[in-house]
């Protein structure tokens, strides 16, 4: 059986969508023939963490491959492991969601680690490009199941309105929760319920802001605050809404969006990211231009109030998500390409 280990960031059990692709490839490693432990360095500021990485490495030296998170890639770049080591990415080098001076310092250390990378495993095509180093790489996206759907009926996410609309992200800018708050506002009060999934304490100011926005009158007793929700419950969630919409300027690839349509819902969002390359516009959703606010308003007010177009546009989605890898799929491919790192002639 091939032994890895996957190093990332904090906690494994993160409800991200990098979180989520590393524990869904180890739990279904195994009925490909190989075990991935994911081990971790401590989430702290930077760039402490990597003053634990000397420990961690001894912990990991009789793997028969290390692979690095992206998010954990700068951190490990003084340091060498012993087995051959490859690079999973989920974001550029430097990062998507630090300011500028934490990128200009992060990128060059996280590019020291891929150089010495056998291999660059990335979760989006959009990943690819000439800031990585010259370094063999593969794209191997995420799965798009999320597991059966509860028995039982699913809840009612409408109360008492015509249609209910589902965002899954953190409260971070880039995920555009004040866009979307702000573009609902301007929905009659009788025409949809807003859910919001999603951590609120990732950027305190940014959270404080929508929190307050959510506490003006115009959106008053309309929109549910869910906080972050295990997988097992999102498959209801999922069952039970709409319309999916997520406002994102910065998705390297979108997990979310992808499990909403392999529920048959059609999704709105802006034309950023990875959202253009799942979805096309009056087919599988409505993809808007970045920062259009009225554009979003209209786009949930045509979706929540007509039933034909919802229909149409979630059956697209869903027969499109249809043609993408499920997890078990994803995880072979990459159990595949970490046995070809490992039986190289050269090692």
């Amino acid at each position: 059986m091939l032994v890895a280990s996957l190093v990332t960031l904090g906690s494994p059990d993160q409800l991200t969508g990098g979180y989520l692709y590393h524990r869904r490839v180890a739990e279904l490693a195994p009925a490909h023939g190989a075990r991935l432990d994911l081990v971790s360095l401590p989430e702290r500021p930077f760039p402490l963490p990597s003053a634990s990485a000397p420990r961690l490495l001894r912990r990991v030296r009789d793997s028969d491959v290390v692979v690095v998170d992206s998010i954990a890639a700068a951190y490990l770049a003084p340091w060498r492991p012993g087995p051959p080591l490859v690079a999973i990415l989920h974001q550029p080098p430097g990062g998507i969601d630090h300011g500028p001076l934490r990128r200009w310092l992060q990128a060059p250390l996280d590019r020291a680690l891929y150089r010495r990378c056998s291999l660059l495993l990335l979760a989006a095509e959009a990943l690819a490009g000439p800031g990585l180093p010259p370094v063999p790489s593969a794209v191997v996206v995420p799965g798009r199941d999320v597991g059966p759907p509860p028995a039982g009926p699913p809840p009612d996410l409408r109360h008492g309105r015509r249609a209910a609309l589902l965002s899954v992200g953190n409260w971070v800018p880039r995920k555009g929760a004040l866009d979307l708050v702000e573009a609902f506002a301007g929905l009659p009060r009788d025409l949809a319920t807003l859910h919001l999934v999603g951590r609120s304490d990732i950027d305190h100011r940014y959270g404080r802001r929508v929190s307050a926005r959510l506490d003006r009158p115009d959106v008053a007793g309309r929109v549910v605050v869910h906080g972050p929700v295990p997988p097992e419950r999102m498959a209801g969630l999922y069952r039970a809404a709409d319309v999916f919409v997520l406002p994102s300027y910065r998705d390297p690839y979108g997990t979310v969006y992808g499990e909403a349509m392999a529920a048959g819902l059609p999704v709105v969002g802006w034309r950023a990211g990875n959202l253009p390359n799942l979805a096309g516009h009056e087919r599988e959703g409505l993809i808007l231009e970045p920062g259009d606010r009225p554009a979003l308003t209209a786009a949930l007010a045509r979706l929540a109030s007509d039933p034909e177009a919802r229909a149409r546009m979630g059956a697209a989605a869903a027969a499109r998500a249809r043609a993408r890898p499920t997890w078990d799929e994803t995880t072979a491919r990459f159990v595949e390409l970490l046995t070809g790192v490992v039986s190289r002639p050269e090692r």
